[in-house]
């Protein structure tokens, strides 16, 4: 099965691509710039400091200060460091502003994907119902059914954790040394990484949402 997830490059590797050959800032790093800007004038008024105030704490200029906080040059990792000290806030903060990607998966009822996975030579029928990445982490929802031809397995394992909420059907479902009833409206959280599976099936048909989020360099 190919593998549904790309790795996701990081903002200053995006930035460093776009780069034209003259020296003018990008719209991108300008679009960076005004929001670092913005986000160290809210943190200084929020915490009652003059522009001169922040620049003598942060050991730099009067006039830098006040370029960068109006987006005007891209100071260095060493000026932020010195700003997220002076402000006593962590650098992450000063970035809070700066607008990212917000993904969103849509799939009409019916049209999920059908994949193959392990379970799949046990009849397990899986409809994968969108696919989202964020940070380091990927969440993977499927809706899983299964008929009369399907038999039990309880070896499946993977990284992450996975949440199962019955839809249709009864069964009891291992995980590691434990063995759980489900019938609809119940719902199981659980470490995956611990054998698991179906090991009894009660009542056919059965269907239930099977959400799975691991860590990107897994799978």
């Amino acid at each position: 099965m190919p593998k549904l997830v790309n790795d996701i490059e990081t903002a200053a590797a995006e930035i460093e691509e776009l780069r034209t050959v003259s020296s003018a800032p990008t719209t991108e790093a300008r679009t960076l710039e005004r929001a670092l800007g913005t986000q160290i004038r809210l943190l200084r008024r929020r915490q009652d400091l003059s522009v001169s105030d922040l620049a003598t704490a942060a050991s730099i200029s009067l006039g830098m200060l006040s370029k960068i906080e109006n987006g005007q040059i891209s100071p260095s990792l060493t000026t932020v460091q010195s700003l997220a000290h002076a402000l006593s806030v962590p650098i992450s903060s000063l970035f809070e502003s700066v607008e990212e990607r917000q993904d969103c998966s849509f799939v009409p009822a019916g049209r999920g994907v059908h994949i193959e996975r392990r379970g799949t030579k046990a009849g397990h029928n899986y409809q994968l119902l969108g696919h989202l990445s964020r940070g380091d982490v990927v969440v993977e929802p499927y809706l899983i059914t299964l008929d009369e031809r399907a038999t039990p397995h309880t070896s499946f394992s993977h990284s992450g954790v996975e949440l199962i909420h019955m839809l249709e059907g009864e069964m009891k479902y291992r995980h590691g040394g434990e063995t759980f009833h489900l019938t609809p409206g119940d719902t199981m959280m659980f470490d995956s990484g611990a054998q698991h599976g179906p090991e009894e099936l009660v009542q056919f048909p059965m269907r239930y949402l099977s959400i799975i989020i691991y860590p990107r360099n897994h799978g």
